[in-house]
């Protein structure tokens, strides 16, 4: 059961790097930061994009959850990171300071 669980969420992942790696087009690499907590599966399944697609493995930063929000809400472009991962939910702060700052594909 928990490896169809890690097996469910590295897929997951792997269609939301894809989806992000046509925003990464002006960098070499995809940029994700975040959760130290996930840090480990999202340092996988970035390896695991690399071999599927032959593209870069995605550069991944473990910068907390917080921290990740702050940077990922920063603003759009190849200045600011195309994912973050968190622990826990986007609070509306979070959410109110990433549209303040032009980021509004947040799912």
């Amino acid at each position: 059961m928990k490896s169809a669980l890690y097996a469910g969420a590295a897929a997951v992942a792997l269609v939301a790097l894809a989806g992000a790696s046509a925003l990464a087009q002006t960098r070499d690499q995809i940029r994700i930061v975040g959760s130290s907590t996930v840090f480990p599966y999202t340092q996988a399944v970035a390896e695991q994009f690399s071999g599927v697609t032959g593209m870069a493995a995605p550069v991944v930063e473990s910068t907390g959850t917080g921290g990740g929000m702050q940077i990922f809400c920063g603003g759009v472009g190849p200045a600011h990171p195309d994912i973050t991962g968190a622990s826990r939910a986007m609070t509306q702060s979070e959410y109110d300071s990433c549209l303040a700052s032009g980021v509004d594909s947040i799912t």
